[in-house]
């Protein structure tokens, strides 16, 4: 941030967008480059502006507040409409529960951002027809097509919040970064909130079963619904006002998380051999290592994002790269095996799925490697390890697509 804000201090769009990115570390690296008055007239400004800014939680503004109240008002109703409508829930909730939380997540970002009305109705609209299509796909839960649909399709209305969240600039990759980063944000943010809504549920439920009164139900099917919609909301909200309350914490996750999972994805391949467990003909166990891969490389993903926030160590780095090359490893096991499976008993959608997948996963993680490597050899910076991540998730977003919207055609809703 300090080297930014030294680059940029002629340039006031800019600086009003680095404060308001991390008002935290601006403010931080602001003082450090000017402990006393500055002489030029727009550090002036920053300088008497931030002498006088509270250091107190902010709730925002009444506007804010009603907005995100409409917004988790609609989350709420999205998410009670099998009451409304008598659905069943479990057929209603695997088709659409993307559509509870994302698409009015996007909404309040279009408020935020003030997005223009073209791409807004366009991003509405593409989750209306992905709503509606979903909903119109025949068969139940034995179809394996509609089940890929479903598991990709919140990957799909994540990434048009994305491109909410990057105010509607569709080949911008350099606002990806930060779209991530808030992503990890709330999640440490919205885990908080839900843990504390869960502990107030079970504190509510309790002291009412004390006087006699059983609202169990009531509570679970009215109120509880409606504070885990609102949560992911809330938790934005909380972000946007005082990103200082997680842009410490975030970064430390990461930094205590990834040499966790390198020792933990080490010793799991020991314990495979060890075991003598087989990928090539155990499918279950090829499902549940297809799912440790995702979880590694998102893993990957939120540590590479977050080196931006935190101080540069490359002890940190080294472990970050030492993380991607044993995944490389499980991804290439998991793809040699999928490749197995289809050789010996042909194509499926799941197993096209999952060596698509697989395919990906491999080129990103070479990419990524080459990227870090380069970067511990001083040859580029890091923002370019961001930049191969962030130019590669459109790739993610198009076999999503493909996967939610194709399969179940081309495979006759199998």
């Amino acid at each position: 941030m300090k080297e930014i804000l030294q680059l940029n201090l002629l340039d006031p769009a800019k600086l009003e967008s680095l404060y308001r990115s991390d008002k935290a570390g601006f403010r931080k690296a602001f003082f450090e480059l000017f402990p006393v008055k500055p002489s030029d007239p727009i550090a002036i400004c920053w300088f008497e502006r931030l002498q006088e800014e509270p250091s107190s939680i902010s709730w925002g503004k009444g506007t804010d507040l009603f907005v995100v109240f409409i917004a988790a008002t609609i989350a709420t109703c999205i998410a009670k409409f099998p009451d409304f409508f008598s659905l069943k829930p479990e057929d209603y909730f695997p088709r659409n529960i993307s559509f509870v939380v994302l698409p009015v997540l996007a909404g309040y970002f279009m408020w935020v951002h003030r997005i223009n009305r073209q791409t807004s109705s366009i991003v509405l609209l593409l989750y209306l027809v992905s709503a509606l299509y979903i909903n119109w796909l025949p068969g139940n839960f034995t179809n394996d097509t509609l089940i890929l649909s479903c598991i990709h399709l919140p990957l799909v209305g994540w990434s048009l919040l994305g491109l909410v969240y990057n105010k509607g600039q569709w080949l911008d990759w350099e606002g990806r970064p930060a779209f991530l980063r808030f992503n990890g944000d709330l999640i440490v943010m919205g885990s908080l909130i839900v843990s504390g809504v869960m502990l107030l549920s079970g504190i509510t439920i309790g002291l009412f079963s004390l006087i006699g009164l059983s609202i169990e139900e009531f509570y679970t099917r009215w109120i509880l619904i409606m504070e885990l919609s609102a949560s992911p909301l809330i938790a934005t909200y909380v972000i946007r006002y005082n990103p200082q309350l997680v842009n410490k914490v975030s970064p430390v996750i990461a930094r205590i998380f990834s040499p966790l999972v390198l020792v933990t994805l080490v010793a799991y391949l020991i314990g495979i051999v060890i075991a003598g467990k087989d990928p090539y003909t155990d499918r279950e166990f090829l499902l549940l290592f297809n799912v440790l891969l995702i979880g590694v490389l998102a893993i990957i993903f939120f540590s590479v994002v977050e080196m931006k926030r935190s101080t540069e160590n490359r002890l940190a780095h080294w472990i970050i790269f030492l993380l991607a090359l044993v995944t490389i490893v499980v991804n290439g096991v998991a793809l040699s095996a999928i490749l197995y499976r289809i050789g010996s008993w042909g194509f499926t959608p799941n197993r096209l799925t999952v060596l698509g997948e697989n395919l990906l996963f491999f080129i990103n993680l070479l990419l990524l490697v080459r990227q870090l490597y380069r970067q511990l050899r001083g040859q580029v910076a890091t923002s370019s390890i961001e930049e191969v991540i962030a130019r590669y998730l459109p790739v993610y977003f198009i076999w999503a697509v493909l996967v939610t919207f194709s399969f179940p055609l081309i495979f006759r809703f199998q």
